[in-house]
């Protein structure tokens, strides 16, 4: 299982109907937070995520994207939680973030871990990791990739029993990888009877950037890219002053990269209720080539396995 749940998807601010950046990365047990604008803690109440997060990755110290780390970290320590929790900002931020959770007097019932990811950097997890890289925002700032092992291709157990295999305990020996020994002496390897490996799936998130050719190069063939779209082309000219991307511009690179799906974030306030305006200049900007949606607070999105 792969699911995304958008969190927040304002920008700068929060609105009736949107709140400050965060999502939320669910994969079989594990719970990643990208990204913790304030008030993330009822947000995830509210979109029923839960509270098991191990990690929490942070693009940019900008208030709007790790505020609400202090208040999230209470909640966690009120409820008794014991597990470390690890959280991760670019180069230079680590010491900012410990001053910002400093700031809760009372100690915590749990370990926080705090570490600087500069790209490229990579946390590895069982199956997968997630890498850190440079986007293009004032100051210090990441994106980050979530991208999952590959995984082996299918066993084909007609013709592990051709080469001679016995059903039983020798098929799970070949499907781990192992060269196995048969009575008569002979060896199977696993490429006999196993297809082509299956590529895992990628997630990828900007934070906040301009277009950037380094997102093209993450993004290539992704399942998912998750974009900032501040304003539309009608601003292009604030988005490029403040390091921000219009939903064409977003859409544009989407495009290039061959991605699978595009879902548009981080939306100026002025947009808060009228997201379609983002939305219609994204679909004509990528003509069809992929599946585009501008995010809203409770989206959730599962991405399937690769067969």
């Amino acid at each position: 299982m792969l699911r995304v749940t958008f969190i927040g998807t304002a920008s700068a601010r929060p609105t009736v109907s949107r709140n400050t950046s965060a999502i939320a990365v669910q994969r079989e047990g594990q719970l990643h937070l990208f990204d913790c604008g304030e008030g993330t803690q009822r947000q995830m109440m509210r979109y029923g995520v839960g509270f098991t997060v191990s990690e929490i990755y942070v693009t940019h110290m900008h208030a709007d994207h790790y505020l609400g780390t202090v208040g999230l970290l209470r909640t966690l320590s009120l409820q008794g939680r014991e597990q470390p929790l690890a959280i991760y900002t670019p180069a230079g931020g680590a010491e900012l973030m410990r001053t910002a959770v400093g700031l809760e007097l009372d100690e915590f019932s749990f370990p926080v871990q705090i570490a600087p990811l500069e790209p490229p950097a990579t946390v590895r997890q069982a199956g997968y990791s997630v890498e850190a890289y440079a986007v293009d925002h004032p100051g210090r700032a990441n994106g980050y990739v979530l991208r999952e092992d590959a995984r082996p291709g299918r066993f084909h157990p007609e013709q592990a029993r051709a080469l001679g295999v016995p059903e039983g305990p020798l098929f799970g020996r070949l499907q781990r990888g192992e060269i196995v020994r048969l009575e008569g002496g002979g060896e199977i390897h696993p490429e006999q009877v196993m297809g082509p490996p299956r590529p895992g799936r990628t997630v990828v998130y900007t934070g906040d950037t301009r277009p950037c050719e380094a997102t093209v190069e993450v993004a290539s063939r992704c399942d998912l890219l998750i974009h900032e779209a501040t304003f539309s082309e009608a601003e292009l000219e604030r988005a490029q002053r403040t390091g921000h991307t219009t939903a064409r511009q977003a859409a544009e690179l989407a495009r290039r990269a061959g991605v699978q799906r595009l879902v548009l974030t981080h939306l100026s306030a002025r947009y808060s209720e009228r997201p379609q305006v983002l939305e219609r200049e994204a679909r004509q900007a990528c003509s069809g080539a992929c599946e585009v949606m501008v995010a809203y607070d409770g989206l959730t999105i599962e991405i399937p396995l690769h067969d």
